[in-house]
């Protein structure tokens, strides 16, 4: 999968009401200092993909070249109650924790099955 897709894949996931940064979801993505490229990738997202989640490592919004973006992002952040005060989401409150894996269904070591989850890379 390339790194355009992986980045829709992963904002897809990102609950209503809750926000993620560029440089969070270069990060899940195994590229830590990569923020710029996920922006990149977000010029082109396919229609119903929930772009409006993601904000700047200050919980802002980033301009964009498309006149009313940046309302339009606003107005969607605050349909699903994510407030903004002074132009800026209260990460702490709405900041979303990242994507959850699933641990293999079977323990090579003990032939067992498991389950559950655990925090970890997306996709990995």
């Amino acid at each position: 999968m390339n790194f355009r897709r992986a980045v829709w894949r992963l904002i897809s996931d990102i609950p209503r009401g809750h926000v993620a940064t560029y440089g969070q979801i270069a990060a899940w993505l195994g590229y830590p200092r990569h923020a710029r490229m996920v922006g990149r990738a977000l010029r082109s997202v396919p229609s119903g993909l929930p772009w409006h989640r993601v904000v700047n490592a200050r919980g802002g919004i980033s301009l964009r070249a498309a006149v009313g973006s940046v309302v339009t992002q606003r107005i969607l952040l605050e349909q699903e109650g994510v407030r903004l005060h002074r132009g800026r989401v209260a990460l702490a409150r709405h900041g979303w924790e990242g994507p959850v894996r699933r641990r293999p269904r079977w323990s090579s070591a003990t032939g067992r099955r498991r389950s559950g989850t655990t925090k970890g890379t997306y996709g990995g």
